[in-house]
């Protein structure tokens, strides 16, 4: 297994929908393998492959639920249902996000509270999970990568204005960025 570096917005392929996957060959479960390494290194809880170059419609995770249970998966061509996000502004001290694509940056974001996933995994067998609350919030985020958005992109014109002068103050806004997990500093302190 190979860990990869991740790539920083700006890069194109971040910016764009991923592909849908038609191969399950051994090529793509070398890749997720890959993934699943690089999230390990990085200390993240989500990882799309769009995040390390990759314009695929897949997405691992390694995170806790709400029930304290450590959950490990791999989503390929998911489909996410969610509930409806409230229209409350987002709670900094309990909706903050980050992303490894957006080193060292967190911003508070509204969220949908309850979500459903459905997809494949790398042998092509189906997955389906339904979370809430945190875990809900990873699902979307990683989702949301697959459709070429960021959660930057979603933020309140409040928030959206302190991530401009951040962004512009880190240079995240030129292609060719990126950071290598487990060699350079963990951007979040882990």
């Amino acid at each position: 297994m190979t860990v990869h570096p991740i790539v920083i917005y700006g890069e194109p392929v971040l910016h764009r929908p991923a592909e849908t996957v038609t191969d399950f060959d051994d090529e793509l479960r070398t890749l997720v393998a890959d993934m699943h390494e690089t999230l390990d290194a990085s200390n993240g809880v989500g990882l799309a492959a769009p995040q390390i170059g990759v314009g695929k419609r897949i997405f691992v995770y390694h995170a806790d639920d709400d029930a304290g249970v450590r959950r490990r998966g791999t989503f390929i061509n998911p489909v996410l249902v969610s509930s409806r996000i409230p229209d409350t502004r987002p709670d900094p001290a309990e909706e903050t996000e980050g992303c490894l694509s957006v080193p060292g940056l967190d911003f508070p974001l509204k969220r949908a509270e309850r979500v459903t996933i459905n997809g494949v995994d790398e042998f092509a067998e189906p997955v389906s999970l339904s979370a809430e609350g945190w875990f809900a919030r990873i699902m979307q985020h990683e989702y949301d990568h697959l459709l070429g958005t960021l959660y930057v992109d979603r933020l309140d014109k409040r928030w959206s204005k302190k991530w401009k002068k951040e962004q512009a103050a880190a240079g995240f806004d030129e292609p060719g960025l990126s950071w290598m997990p487990g060699v350079d500093p963990d951007p979040f302190g882990h």
